[in-house]
């Protein structure tokens, strides 16, 4: 099972003080992560002011900064919150060097164009479905086995639904046949139950500062790679 670390998503140094932003910060935290159980790295590229950015100069620069530490790959986001135009997201998405692959939200406005522009610049794709309508959506398009993994995230849900969304989901590429891994994780009250309940299922998950602040006691960790040993000793990651 693969663990990646998420580590800082949006992220901000207010919400933790060791949130990292420039591509030196990432490189810490991919060696600490990876020392601590970690085979694959989630990172939302920052400009100098600390604001997420898909343009290349930053992009490539944060994927290169962790390719340059370790040997796991590297992906990053495409959301739409990041840029909103699809012209000019898939502008700039086309002149990537430095990610291996890019997560790409079904939910998000255009996501398949996404996708396929992608796939045709060679980068891997992580498809991030949150719900039912998401997983029907990634069936349709055709894309299903073309993708890296599929993401699971159970992220807009209450705690006490976790399992039953996951089900749903699951059950719905499971009678389509899809054969790419799933990597299913969640988001600050979801994010410990999502995690255990990958591992009961034999999935890859994913954990850092991007996903919960907090230990699974609720203690506020002291930064990504004591996130990871903590998934660690919950059996994540583990063959």
């Amino acid at each position: 099972m693969l663990l990646q670390a998420a580590l800082n998503g949006r992220r901000t140094r207010e919400e933790h003080r060791a949130v990292p932003l420039t591509p030196s910060d990432l490189q810490g935290d991919a060696i600490a992560c990876g020392d601590a159980g970690a085979h694959g790295f989630h990172v939302h590229p920052r400009d100098d002011d600390g604001v997420e950015r898909l343009d290349p100069r930053w992009v490539d620069a944060a994927a290169n900064a962790v390719h340059d530490v370790s040997r796991w790959p590297v992906s990053v986001s495409t959301g739409l919150w990041i840029e909103g135009e699809q012209r000019r997201r898939v502008a700039m998405l086309s002149r990537w060097t430095g990610p291996d692959a890019a997560s790409v939200n079904l939910a998000d406005d255009e996501s398949i164009d996404t996708m396929r522009t992608l796939l045709g610049r060679g980068i891997r794709v992580e498809a991030g479905v949150w719900s039912a309508e998401d997983a029907d959506l990634l069936l349709r398009s055709g894309l299903a086995d073309r993708v890296e993994r599929v993401l699971v995230e159970l992220i807009e849900v209450a705690p006490a639904d976790v399992v039953t969304l996951a089900d749903e989901i699951h059950g719905m590429l499971d009678r389509a046949d899809v054969l790419a891994p799933r990597l299913q994780h969640g988001e600050d009250g979801t994010a410990w139950i999502a995690l255990d309940d990958a591992v009961r299922r034999g999935l890859d998950t994913r954990i850092g500062l991007e996903d919960v602040l907090v230990l699974p006691d609720g203690s506020t960790a002291q930064d990504n790679a004591a996130l990871v040993a903590a998934a660690r000793g919950l059996g994540a990651g583990r063959d």
